[in-house]
C-alpha cells in the first residue's frame, strides 16, 4: 500500500484532535502506528518532511505555497493525495510547539539514536530541497537547517558536506561535497566516491526505511556526488 494512502488514513484519524487544538503530530504517529514499528518509521519520515518544511516556511516569516509545490514535485505526491499533504502542512504550521521540540520528537521516531544517522540526513537533504524552492537559500532558512542538524546530531563536517551538495558547484568545493580532504591521491578519491555511490543508491535508502516514493532524494544526491567527482577528475587530468 502506498505511503500516501497510509498518510491519508492518518490525517483522517488526527483531524478531530487537531480541530480541538491538540495536534501533536509526532505523538499521534507514535500512537496510531504503535503496533507496526516499521510502518511507523516510514510514516514518521514522511510526516517529518512535511511538518518540518512547514515550520521552516513559518520561521523565515514568508509563508507561501512554494514549499508545498516543491514537496509535490520532488517527492511525486499523487494528485489524489495532495489535499492530505496540504492538510498536514497546515496542521504543522498551526501547532504552537516550536520547531526545536518538534525536531527532537521526530528524531526519536525516525533516528537510530546515533550521531550522523542516515535517515535523519535524508530528512535534512529533503528540507534543503524544499528550502530552495524559490531559487535561493534564505539566511533564516540556513539558520533553521543548521539548528535542525544540531538536534539531529549531525556533526559539523558532515553538515558541511550536506550543505555543499546544495550550493552552486561553480563556487562550491567538490571535495566538500564528497566529504574528503584535498590532497588525497586520486585512487583514494575514487574509492571514497564509489563507497558514496553504493551507500546512496536508491535501493540502499529504501532498505534502511526510506519510503519508495521518496527516492528522488537519492537520485538528486547522487547527481551532486557524480558532478563533484567529475570536477575533481577533470582537475586532476589537467595537472
Amino acid at each position: 500500500m502506498s505511503i500516501w494512502i497510509r498518510i491519508g488514513e492518518f490525517v483522517s484519524k488526527v483531524s478531530a484532535s487537531a480541530s480541538a487544538g491538540a495536534a501533536d503530530l509526532a505523538e499521534a504517529v507514535r500512537t496510531v502506528f504503535v503496533g507496526d514499528p516499521e510502518l511507523r518509521r516510514r510514516v514518521a519520515f514522511s510526516i517529518a518532511m512535511i511538518a518540518l518544511s512547514a515550520k521552516m516556511a513559518k520561521a523565515d516569516g514568508i509563508v507561501t505555497q512554494d514549499e508545498v509545490r516543491a514537496f509535490q514535485e520532488i517527492f511525486s505526491v499523487p494528485p489524489a493525495e495532495a489535499r492530505n499533504v496540504a492538510r498536514l502542512y497546515d496542521l504543522a504550521q498551526g501547532n504552537v510547539a516550536g520547531f526545536e521540540a518538534y525536531a527532537e520528537k521526530m528524531a526519536g521516531l525516525c533516528g537510530s539514536g546515533r550521531p550522523n544517522c542516515t535517515m535523519l540526513e535524508d530528512i535534512l537533504d529533503g528540507l534543503f530541497h524544499i528550502a530552495k524552492a524559490d531559487g535561493l537559500l534564505h539566511e533564516r532558512e540556513g539558520l533553521y537547517l543548521r539548528r535542525v542538524a544540531e538536534i539531529f546530531e549531525i556533526g559539523e563536517d558532515h553538515y558541511r558536506s550536506i550543505l555543499a551538495r546544495h550550493v552552486d558547484l561553480g563556487e562550491g568545493d567538490p571535495y566538500a561535497v564528497l566529504g574528503i580532504e584535498r590532497g588525497q591521491p586520486f585512487e583514494a578519491v575514487k574509492q571514497h566516491y564509489r563507497k558514496l555511490v553504493a551507500d546512496n543508491h536508491p535501493d540502499r535508502l529504501i532498505a534502511r526505511g526510506l519510503p519508495a516514493e521518496f527516492i528522488a532524494i537519492a537520485t538528486t544526491r547522487l547527481a551532486a556526488i557524480n558532478t563533484a567527482y567529475e570536477m575533481i577528475e577533470r582537475g586532476m587530468r589537467t595537472l
